[in-house]
Formats: structure tokens, sequence, C-alpha cells
């Protein structure tokens, strides 16, 4: 009913004052405009900050797990990939997060964020090979982590498998430039 009479007295100002109405209601548009253009910018900055603070690779070593998985995801993003999916956590059987590269292959990723002083050893590369791709479909499979890996059996291993491993260097130039390094997704 209230709803029905400010109608009736809308109505009624602008069949009186129609200049008055047509000024309040360019206002009105106006404002909404203004007001759209704020939020706007407001989340691009706060996509750009996101996105710088994204480069640094440093913001990683105080990250969980799932923190670091929805980072990299946005790496992805940034890079091109299509249908990101952070799928990480108990019973994800190695797969952490799911992708289609630029190029249009199933991308399998497996997480590993440590402290920069623990490297990611061959069983770790190990457990990923007997699921990427028999049980993910991968065709670019690609462990990821913010530390090392260890020298030795583990990294040829990957090389033969062709399981791409990406480093802390080879993932702060990731982030820092858009594209993965020579040979990061390549395999």
């Amino acid at each position: 009913m209230a709803v029905v009479v400010v109608l009736g007295v809308v109505v009624d100002f602008a069949v009186r004052h129609p200049y008055w109405a047509a000024f309040l209601a360019i206002l009105v548009v106006a404002a909404v405009i203004a007001v759209g253009c704020f939020l706007a910018r407001q989340r691009a900055r706060q996509r750009a900050d996101q996105a710088q603070r994204d480069r640094l690779i440093a913001v990683t070593d105080a990250m969980s797990g799932p923190e670091f998985e929805q980072w990299f995801a946005r790496i992805l993003v940034a890079s091109g990939f299509r249908h990101v999916q952070v799928c990480g956590g108990s019973g994800d059987r190695g797969a952490d997060i799911t992708a289609v590269a630029p190029d249009g292959r199933r991308v399998v990723v497996q997480c590993k964020r440590q402290s920069i002083n623990n490297r990611v050893g061959s069983a770790a590369i190990q457990r990923f090979a007997g699921t990427c791709r028999e049980i993910h479909r991968g065709e670019i499979c690609m462990l990821v982590t913010n530390s090392f890996f260890t020298a030795g059996d583990g990294v040829q291993l990957a090389k033969r498998l062709n399981i791409t491993l990406v480093d802390r260097r080879a993932l702060e130039m990731w982030a820092w430039t858009g594209k993965p390094t020579t040979g990061s997704v390549a395999g």
C-alpha cells in the first residue's frame, strides 16, 4: 500500500513539475553511474593490489597449503590457463589444481608448500607420477613448490616421465612475468 502511495506522489510531482522531475531523474542516474564507476575502480584497484602481492614469492612462505594452491591458481589464470579448479585436500589423489593450458591440453598440478629449507624429495615426485596421467588424465603434469627439489633420482625420474618441476626460482619468474619459464610447461 505504501509503495502505491509513493508512486502516486512521484507521478503527481512529475505531472505538475516536468522540468524538476527530469532534473531529479538525471541527478539520480548520474549518482548511480558515479557510484558504479567508483565501485568498479575499487575492484580494479583491489585486483591490481592482489596481483602485485602475488608477484612476490616471499608471500608464499607464510601461507598454508590451501592458500598456496589458491595463489598458484591465480598465477595460472593470469597466465592464460582456463577452467582452473582448485581441488586439493584429503582424497585429492595428488591433484591440487586442474586446468586447461592455453594450447588446450589438460593440466594437473600438485602443489608442495614448504619452508625454504625443506626440499621436495623423490618420494613426492614418485607419488605424483603414479596418479597424474593414469588417474587424472593429465597431459601436462606439474609439481610446483615454493622451495626446491632435492637433486637426484627424483629429478631424473620427472624428466623421464615428462613431469614438469617448478621450483622457487621458476615460480618467482612465472609470477613476475605471467609466463611459465622455459621448460616449465613443456615438461
